[in-house]
């Protein structure tokens, strides 16, 4: 096994031994010594990969952002449409509504430790990779000619990743549904805006 290989598995079981930690803990009871002992490795083996538990959470925000941008890339290679890349991206949205999805729960911590000014980078560092992809995956459309050439892709982009932060504050806050908008909703409003003219 090459040495990047060992890395990847590496960073991968301590994501996972975050992940099932959060859902068992809370982001606020979670330990660097938990997530040590959960994913096998040891003081110099975590901070190798991560240089605090923040920046290890900040991780599993980021992750599946770029989960997200793999479905899509893989969708827009098989099929030149607009149907394949929008549901690699729709099929997400509901998570952000899930008051137990461990990104949300991970999103709501770091808010209340934004005063942090490490914290507040890294979520302004979040911020905008989810704000750069989702422009791209709006530009990428347009060039493929599915999405209008019309559609401002900033403006577009901003618009989406605002309402998608929403929804993991709301979910969070307010779980139990029963909402005038949801993540439901949200896809229509995506798609209506994004999908060209018949």
């Amino acid at each position: 096994m090459n040495r990047e290989t060992k890395r990847e598995q590496t960073r991968e079981r301590l994501l996972e031994a975050t992940r099932s930690l959060i859902m068992e803990k809370g982001c606020d009871h979670l330990t660097l010594n938990d997530i040590m002992d959960r994913a096998g490795l040891s003081k110099g083996g975590i901070f190798h990969h991560v240089k605090s538990k923040d920046d290890l959470l900040i991780r599993i925000l980021e992750e599946r952002v770029e989960e997200t941008n793999r479905r899509f890339n893989a969708a827009k290679e098989r099929e030149q449409s607009f149907e394949a890349p929008f549901r690699s991206i729709a099929e997400s949205l509901p998570d952000l509504e899930d008051p137990d999805d461990a990104g949300n729960r991970v999103f709501v911590h770091l808010l209340g430790r934004s005063g942090r000014p490490e914290v507040r980078d890294a979520l302004r560092r979040f911020y905008g990779q989810t704000l750069h992809l989702s422009k791209q995956w709006i530009v990428s459309g347009q060039e493929a000619g599915v999405i209008p050439a019309s559609v401002d892709a900033d403006k577009s982009a901003e618009l989406f990743v605002l309402l998608s932060l929403g929804l993991r504050v709301r979910g969070a806050l307010l779980a139990g549904g029963g909402n005038a908008f949801d993540a439901r909703d949200f896809i229509g409003l995506i798609e209506r805006w994004l999908r060209p003219e018949s």
